[in-house]
């Protein structure tokens, strides 16, 4: 099983875009068995897949999200869903996420989330890990996608302690391509600190016109960058406002009457696996 994280600091890189439309032609096109871990506070990755009422309905039926996940006491919200509902912590393997499909889970997001405190010291950070090397010794799943928040963040770093690689979408303008360098030194600093075997799969262009100035600029910048040289993903993720349309009904590139942007995300997903070595 390989794990996977997709981050970057910077919001407006298509981030959730990617990891939802990776979860699903990895499951569509490529037959693997997948699950998607919204960690985002903001639950952007769960819209996409759930509509507003889905989403209600589950919740209300106690459907297991991610907060679950980090909860290790009794939590006490109140909300317009359930009214005052106390959580109780749950262990891994009663943690059960939605499917979507034959293939394609989900685990998903929680406003409550920001809720929760997670200070040095306590843990917390481990059990998304805890929960998927539970995962891992039961077969359950070829990769496990992450959509992490877009700041650094105890979430981010629980993403990043529970993967085994991180992609990292970068928007073709000057300010995302060197942003990454910041991303690096964060990431760096996780790693070490808790002693992780984690490797960069790559930089996937994201939101790209692939005819413009701007998106040479930032091609090169990659590809000559000390750190990043060498990490680009050949195929970029062609700019669409059909996709944005399409995130709000629920519908994944696949759906979308526009071969290139098909054929972007799959080859995009194919040298994801083949980076991965899998």
């Amino acid at each position: 099983m390989k794990v996977l994280s997709l981050v970057n600091m910077k919001g407006g890189v298509a981030k959730t875009t990617l990891a939802v439309n990776l979860a699903d032609v990895l499951n569509r096109r490529e037959a693997k068995r997948v699950l998607l871990i919204d960690i985002d506070p903001q639950f952007n990755a769960t819209q996409c897949i759930m509509d507003g009422n889905d989403y209600k309905e589950y919740l209300q039926k106690q459907g297991n999200t991610v907060l679950d996940v980090f909860n290790d006491a009794p939590l006490n919200l109140v909300s317009s869903v359930n009214g005052t509902t106390t959580i109780p912590p749950k262990k891994v393997d009663e943690l059960v996420p939605v499917t979507i499909r034959n293939g394609f889970d989900l685990l998903p997001g929680a406003l409550e989330l920001h809720r929760l405190e997670m200070g040095s010291g306590q843990g917390k950070e481990m059990r998304l890990r805890n929960y998927i090397n539970y995962l891992r010794e039961k077969d359950l799943y070829d990769w496990v996608i992450i959509d992490t928040p877009p700041t650094p963040s105890a979430w981010m770093s629980a993403a990043l302690i529970a993967s085994d690689f991180y992609l990292t979408p970068v928007r073709p303008e000057p300010l995302s391509a060197t942003g990454i360098d910041l991303l690096r030194v964060v990431v760096n600093g996780i790693t070490s600190n808790y002693g992780l075997k984690l490797s960069c799969l790559g930089v996937v262009l994201t939101m790209a016109e692939e005819n413009t100035i701007v998106y040479s600029d930032a091609v090169n910048f990659i590809d000559t960058n000390t750190y990043w040289k060498g990490k680009r993903i050949a195929r970029s993720l062609p700019k669409r406002t059909a996709i944005a349309r399409g995130q709000g009904n629920q519908t994944f590139i696949l759906d979308l009457d526009d071969h290139d942007l098909n054929v972007s995300m799959s080859r995009i997903t194919s040298e994801v696996i083949s980076r991965a070595g899998v």
